[in-house]
C-alpha cells in the first residue's frame, strides 16, 4: 500500500511539471515544435500539486505510524527492502519537490543567447508586439526568447506568458515580422495577433 502512494506521488509530481519540462526537453532534443504539446496540463497544475502533497503525506503517515506487533511463534525474517525504506521515500519526496519547483528554475537549462548587436541606423529599428497563445510558464518564455534570438537583426526581446505576448525590437534591414512570426509558430506556440509599437 505504501509503495502505491509513493508511485502515485511521483507520477503526479512529474505530470504537474510536464508542461514546463517539455520545452527544455525539446531544446535538448532539437525539436522545438513539440514544446507546447503538454501546455493543456497547466490549468490542472494546482490540483496535481495538491494531489502530490496529499499522496506523499499519506505515504509518510503510513511509514511513520507505530506498527502493531504481532505475537507469533512462526519464523518471520523481516527483510528490509530499499523500496520500502524511509530513505527511498525521502528520495522520492525530494525528487517530487524538485519536479514541482521546476518552473521556477527552468531558465538555467537554456543557453545564454546574448549576442553583440550592431545597428547602423536607428531608424531601421522597429518594435512589434506579437500576441501568443499556449505559453504557460517561465520555461515557455525562455523557449520563445531562445528561438527568436537566433535570428539575425534581433536587438531586444521580452516574452511574457502572463501577458501572452513577446515584444521584439529588430533591425528591419536584417529580418522582418514574417520571419519572426514563423520562428515563434515553429516553437509550437501560435501567434494570434501582432501590432507595431
Amino acid at each position: 500500500m505504501k509503495n502505491k502512494f509513493v508511485g502515485v506521488g511521483l507520477l503526479t509530481a512529474f505530470t504537474a511539471s510536464l508542461c514546463c519540462i517539455t520545452p527544455v526537453l525539446a531544446l535538448i532534443a532539437g525539436t522545438s515544435g513539440i514544446a507546447s504539446t503538454f501546455s493543456w496540463i497547466e490549468p490542472f497544475r494546482p490540483y496535481l500539486i495538491g494531489l502530490t502533497i496529499l499522496v506523499l503525506g499519506f505515504a509518510w503517515y503510513y511509514k511513520l505510524k507505530p506498527q502493531k506487533e504481532i505475537d507469533c511463534a512462526c519464523d518471520t525474517e523481516e527483510k528490509s527492502k530499499f523500496i520500502q525504506s524511509k530513505t527511498f521515500l525521502a528520495i522520492v519526496t525530494f525528487f517530487a519537490m524538485v519536479m514541482l519547483a521546476f518552473p521556477f528554475y527552468s531558465e538555467i537549462f537554456y543557453p545564454n543567447t546574448e549576442k553583440q548587436i550592431i545597428v547602423v541606423d536607428k531608424s531601421n529599428v522597429k518594435t512589434t508586439e506579437f500576441k501568443i497563445s499556449g505559453m504557460t510558464c517561465a520555461s515557455c518564455e525562455e523557449h520563445v526568447n531562445h528561438e527568436v534570438n537566433k535570428l539575425n537583426g534581433i536587438v531586444n526581446l521580452k516574452a511574457s506568458y502572463e501577458n501572452e505576448n513577446v515584444i521584439v525590437e529588430f533591425d528591419k534591414t536584417k529580418t522582418n515580422e514574417t520571419e519572426i512570426e514563423k520562428v515563434i509558430n515553429a516553437t509550437g506556440y501560435k501567434v494570434t495577433d501582432k501590432k507595431e509599437n
